[in-house]
């Protein structure tokens, strides 16, 4: 059925659902499992000395953060008995992240979180999820 599956995550609630059903499932098929975290690229701007913070601070941050977020869907792995393989890195789009990664891992299926936006917000505000399913070859399995 499938042996690499994929989850990203952001640190939210709705992720942790989503890689609880990943190991689930991982482990029901004996699948290998991936988690991804992206990172914000610092923000560059016309006036770089006015930025709050200096850019190696910025990028130590984000190393931080991403890093504690796939520390914690590892930790929940090794406790369900499952290895798992850690990746952050870096992008302007979640979604194109997410995709390549599937794809120079040779996931076959990735477990993502919807928010459920709806209306305006979801216009407005757009969906990684969406965008994945959208441009993605790999199958997703979508968790509300």
């Amino acid at each position: 059925m499938y042996r690499n599956i994929l989850v990203p995550t952001d640190g939210s609630d709705i992720t942790a659902k989503a890689v609880q059903t990943a190991i689930t499932l991982a482990k029901t098929v004996g699948a290998r499992l991936s988690v991804i975290s992206v990172k914000e690229p610092f923000p560059y701007s016309a006036i770089s000395e006015m930025q709050p913070v200096p850019p190696q601070e910025f990028y130590d941050a984000q190393e931080r953060i991403a890093s504690a977020r796939v520390k914690s869907v590892v930790d929940a792995a090794t406790a369900a008995g499952l290895e798992c393989a850690a990746h952050t890195v870096e992008a302007l789009h979640p979604w194109e992240a997410i995709t390549d990664h599937a794809k120079t891992q040779g996931c076959d299926l990735i477990v993502m979180a919807s928010h459920g936006r709806r209306g305006v917000s979801a216009l407005l505000l757009g969906s990684e999820t969406q965008k994945v399913l959208t441009h993605c070859a790999v199958p997703v399995l979508v968790i509300k």
